[in-house]
């Protein structure tokens, strides 16, 4: 395998393993015990180390390893802002696309819990559709409804796990839909990171806690 692609592959893992919250934030851990877990050499692991680093998701601490970044309450204020000045510019209808209506607000405990269902927000929008978007193939449209259909289902049911998956490939798609890679790539890190403060808070509701620790709290 090209060590390019086992760098993605264990940089994909380490952040599925942050929003699942089995890497918690603030932990420190070496590259010697992410490969000793993955059974890989230190090289790879060091470079995937490096990409979380600077997508936001860990923090270099000199000479001791990595630490998973924890985000504060302004932190995520503050990307939530920033979010929702991009989107608001490109989706409103005298902008480059049509208005998004994904953002219900920034903060703490119950605030996070609101922004973070913003897939599952969207899919209740409706309305006719404005700017270069409307000429996007109604099938890749509907692509992306069905993303935050499924993000709605699964924020109705409780499930935290799926709820993440589907509200990022919803954003993904959507922004994908611009062609504007720098865009897409921007609005992706910032809903990752969002999310990287909004699970420990959301986690902590028996609710939204994910199908993992629900089953460990029946087997208790």
């Amino acid at each position: 395998m090209r060590r390019s692609t086992l760098r993605s592959q264990i940089a994909s893992a380490l952040r599925d393993e942050i929003l699942a919250g089995r890497l918690a934030t603030g932990r420190p851990f070496t590259v010697k015990e992410i490969a000793e877990q993955y059974g890989v050499s230190a090289t790879p692991v060091r470079e995937a180390l490096v990409d979380l680093a600077a997508q936001g998701l860990l923090d270099i601490e000199q000479h001791r390893g990595f630490r998973v970044r924890e985000y504060t309450l302004q932190d995520y204020r503050e990307m939530c802002d920033a979010r929702r000045l991009v989107v608001d510019s490109l989706f409103r209808d005298d902008g480059p696309g049509p208005r998004s209506g994904a953002d219900a607000g920034a903060g703490s405990g119950s605030e996070a819990g609101d922004d973070a269902g913003g897939a599952a927000g969207a899919g209740s929008s409706g309305g006719a559709r404005t700017g270069p978007l409307s000429a996007v193939d109604p099938a890749a449209l509907a692509s992306v409804r069905r993303r935050a259909d499924a993000a709605q289902r699964a924020a109705r049911a409780g499930d935290l796990d799926v709820l993440i998956a589907y509200d990022l490939r919803f954003w993904r798609e959507l922004s994908g839909l611009l062609g504007n890679s720098h865009i897409c790539d921007f609005l992706d890190r910032l809903r990752v990171q969002c999310w990287v403060y909004a699970v420990p808070q959301l986690r902590a509701r028996p609710r939204l806690c994910g199908r993992g620790c629900r089953r460990a709290s029946r087997t208790r």
